[in-house]
């Protein structure tokens, strides 16, 4: 658990490598929250002792940590998960954010989080229905989530209650003296909106904040921070450093991915003058009305879902992925195994689809293990997760290179390729269907298919082995029908017989693998800097000369020949050393905002934009996710779509999945979705409306009409 405490882009690389080995068992183990309930105890409470009908409630949920131990703020650092609470209450009732008390700066090791230690009261208003009858009781409760981390993390959860009795409609609740210090420490805990003009301006990699307020003297500040809303605005590590002048305190930040819009970044600004510590919000209220990380309850979707719903979903997911576009180049391989099976018996033709699906079935079990563990360690990570890792993209695209190579006949490995696995082993051919099963898996998970998106996102929100089952359901429907075929003999023999003509066929094939490799590099631009790109295309030759140097060593006698395998074995070597040095050379900066009109995403920025009443259209789209792409290309970037959001004065969210952003991961995880990519409409400060994940120009048009037009 403790290396999935930090930032896990580093890590994604070798686990999808190793399918998660070894941590799924970390993901299952029942006493995790035996033990977050010894470190923190929660309870919910109240400022008065009755609730009054159509008034509004003051609550709080107040937890208090074991020395040493921190649960995080609403951007949490480097690492780590906000306190979120779904809720369970009568109808009528409505639960608002919480509002955050100013947190702590907690160093771990190399990361910076955000959070609190000892105790904390998380404020949040609740409405309460104006039909509600006096005299009787109303319980109000329900699931509180939490990451409770010191060297290592331990999820937890609390099931909160609280009853109440009910005053009479237009009376005043009477506040309770037993809790009246409790909410009063809680709101003084709380940022106010700022004394004094506030200014960000960039100097290079700097960010400086310029609190404009005469007469501070500098011996009197210190130990000022600045803590951003965004979690992806600033280095959170690295240094601030500050200077007190006649024009005020100016605090020098380094700018972080997510620091597009210098006009203002939201968050809290906190120093310390003669002995007293101050904290200022800015660029929002205080007490903002948009659903923050905490307040929410859960989504109408992940409510509906039960464990058969959501398995027969990922079923039709899984059929439905083998139409998708990233799946095309495995079926070219697909063909070509048919086809040389023809002539098999149909026993052997049934094994090698059954060894096909256990192919897939592992891979799916194996990367939805990995990001279960992953996710209950403190990881704010999604379905396709290993995409967003260029060390794994440089791979795949170094992998299905070879393939196409073998296929045009640079390279010939074992007696002839069906699959993935005759380059592995030439018994049987069997570990070919099987490793054919696991490239389908790693080749399929940019797409995301209708019916998919519930499934995945229920089966994140589940126990491990719900989590799992839906996983390898999933996976079940992407193999079905190839096993099916092979079940089936009649359909095998009505394929042409094994000939000469299979060369041409399969040198035919190589050009979609080809495809792809062009696809994934593109997906790496998106990700990595010019050095990154230019390493992970050397990579690329280094590839083709290896299959070449280990083809010509075959008929070059002894020497020659161990020549050319050590020649060969260097070159793939290379690759791998450009492939690390690919992905340590991350783009900075979003590419959310490419075209006129369209911002990047920031939940701060969603949040101001809701709170003006405004129509908002947010994309959650990322450069590996094909669907995406379609979407993109043949919807939202025509004229008439363009027109309609101009007219209607909507505002243009676009957030880039493409990297790590934990930003967007909530967001994802709040609407039940584990993956990109996500389509929401806002209106009139309402909630949204989730659009289905294959757009049409009609479904857009019909989403954004009822929005206003000012």
């Amino acid at each position: 658990m403790a290396a999935a405490h930090r930032r896990p882009h580093r890590l994604l690389a070798l686990i999808a490598t190793i399918f998660g080995l070894g941590l799924v068992p970390a993901a299952a183990q029942p006493s995790t929250a035996a033990q977050a309930k010894d470190l923190v105890r929660a309870e919910l409470v109240a400022e008065a002792k009755a609730l009054v009908p159509g008034a509004t409630a003051s609550l709080g949920i107040r937890m208090v940590m074991k020395p040493g131990w921190h649960v995080y703020w609403r951007n949490p650092g480097d690492s780590g998960l906000p306190p979120e609470m779904a809720w369970r209450v009568p109808e009528g009732f409505a639960a608002g954010p919480f509002r955050w008390p100013v947190p702590e700066r907690i160093p771990v090791q190399h990361l910076m989080n955000y959070g609190y230690e000892g105790e904390t009261v998380l404020l949040l208003p609740m409405t309460v229905p104006g039909t509600l009858g006096s005299g009787g009781e109303a319980t109000l409760g329900g699931t509180l989530s939490y990451l409770v981390c010191e060297e290592i993390c331990i999820p937890g959860s609390a099931e909160l209650s609280l009853t109440l009795p009910v005053a009479a409609a237009g009376s005043t609740a009477e506040p309770d003296p037993a809790r009246a210090d409790l909410f009063a420490a809680a709101r003084a805990a709380l940022p106010v909106e700022a004394a004094a003009p506030v200014r960000f301006a960039r100097e290079g990699e700097r960010i400086i904040l310029t609190y404009a307020a005469a007469g501070l003297k500098p011996e009197a500040v210190s130990a000022a921070a600045f803590f951003p809303y965004a979690e992806t605005a600033l280095d959170n590590a690295a240094s601030q450093e500050l200077r007190v002048d006649a024009s005020g305190l100016h605090l020098s930040l380094k700018s972080g991915d997510g620091a597009a819009d210098l006009t203002t970044i939201p968050g809290v600004l906190t120093f310390t003058e003669n002995g007293t510590r101050r904290a200022f919000a800015i660029g929002e209220a205080t007490a903002p009305g948009a659903p923050a990380a905490g307040g929410a309850a859960a989504s109408g979707a992940e409510e509906a879902l039960t464990l058969w719903s959501a398995i027969g979903l990922a079923l039709l997911g899984g059929l439905v992925l083998n139409l998708m576009p990233c799946v095309f180049p495995v079926l070219s391989i697909k063909v070509l195994s048919l086809v040389k099976q023809a002539g098999q018996s149909p026993n052997r033709i049934r094994v090698h689809g059954l060894a096909y699906t256990a192919g897939v079935l592992a891979s799916f079990l194996a990367l939805a293990g990995t990001l279960i563990a992953l996710k209950a360690g403190g990881a704010t990570i999604g379905w396709g997760f290993q995409l967003q890792s260029p060390l794994v993209v440089a791979g795949l695209a170094y992998g299905i290179l070879a393939m196409g190579l073998s296929l045009s006949g640079v390279v010939h490995v074992g007696g002839g390729i069906s699959g993935l696995g005759d380059g592995l082993t030439r018994r049987g051919g069997y570990q070919g269907s099987f490793f054919t099963g696991v490239l389908a898996t790693l080749v399929a998970t940019p797409c995301t298919a209708p019916f998919m998106g519930a499934a995945v996102g229920f089966a994140l929100t589940q126990g491990p082995l719900v989590g799992l089952s839906v996983f390898a359901s999933l996976g079940l429907g992407l193999a079905l029908p190839f096993l099916a075929l092979t079940l089936y003999p009649g359909a095998v023999r009505l394929l042409p017989r094994p000939g000469a003509w299979m060369d041409t066929l399969k040198g035919a094939l190589a050009f979609p693998l080809y495809a792809t490799v062009a696809w994934l590099i593109w997906v790496l631009a998106q990700q990595v800097g010019p050095n990154g790109l230019l390493a992970a295309l050397v990579g690329l030759v280094l590839v083709g000369l290896a299959a070449w140097t280990w083809e010509r060593a075959r008929f070059a006698g002894r020497v020659g020949g161990l020549v050319g395998r050590a020649v060969a074995v260097a070159a793939l070597a290379g690759t791998v050393g450009l492939a690390v040095l690919s992905d340590r050379d991350r783009a900075s900066g979003m590419r959310g905002a490419v075209a006129e009109g369209v911002e990047p995403f920031t939940q701060a920025r969603l949040d101001t934009l809701r709170e003006t009443g405004r129509t908002v259209f947010v994309d959650m789209t990322a450069a590996w996710c094909i669907t995406c792409q379609v979407n993109e290309r043949t919807v939202l970037d025509r004229q008439s779509v363009q027109t309609a959001f101009k007219a209607g004065n909507v505002a243009y969210l676009k957030g880039d999945w493409t990297n790590q952003n934990p930003e967007i991961t909530r967001l994802l995880e709040r609407h039940g979705r584990s993956g990109v990519p996500l389509y929401l409409v806002y209106r009139d400060r309402g909630e949204a409306q989730v659009l289905p994940q294959i757009l049409t120009e009609g479904i857009v048009l019909d989403a954004i009409a009822a929005g206003p037009k000012t």
